[in-house]
């Protein structure tokens, strides 16, 4: 696993091992940025990621420009990784890196968020509480196993890699 364009571009982040993370491919990862990058949503973004596991995708939104990311992850392991690859990347002074369930970290709304990018485990049932949190986020990237959809949200780009499905939504003005 690499991170795949900017400052970073190229640099190798470690992953744990085992199946208690789920990394993004770097394909899907790359078209996931690529996308974000045509939206001039990265640059100068004020980034949370949510079940971040290795970190990958808040490092690759940094790596692109992102001014500040937010890592939120309970996986002790994983959170050992992510500070691991945000040290080796020389990031720290962009990163604050949380250790908390994400259903307990968003019982209070997320605010100062520009973009979340949200890779729960496939099995996540925890949609409504996580949505509302991020109400007042211009733009969310949800990565599921299976085609996404939710009320009160507009989904900008939606887009299949194998068992991958990658969302791009916003929250409905009539909704807000």
């Amino acid at each position: 696993m690499r991170v795949i364009a900017g400052t970073a571009r190229g640099r190798t982040l470690v992953a744990p091992s085992g199946h208690t993370v789920r990394p993004t491919a770097d394909r899907v990862r790359q078209a996931t940025f690529n996308a974000l990058d045509s939206r001039d949503a990265i640059v100068g973004a004020r980034v949370l990621d949510l079940f971040a596991g290795t970190g990958a995708m808040g490092i690759e939104a940094l790596s692109r420009g992102a001014l500040h990311c937010t890592f939120v992850e309970k996986d002790r392991i994983a959170l050992a990784v992510i500070r691991t690859n945000i040290e080796a990347l020389g990031l720290e002074s962009h990163a604050t890196v949380i250790g908390s369930d994400v259903s307990r970290f968003v019982r209070t709304p997320v605010r100062n968020i520009d973009l979340a990018l949200v890779d729960p485990p496939y099995t996540f049932d925890g949609w409504d509480e996580v949505l509302v949190a991020l109400r007042g986020v211009a733009l969310v990237v949800v990565e599921t196993g299976s085609m996404f959809a939710a009320k009160g949200w507009e989904i900008v780009r939606q887009q299949r890699y194998g068992g991958t499905v990658v969302t791009l939504t916003t929250p409905e003005e009539s909704a807000a």
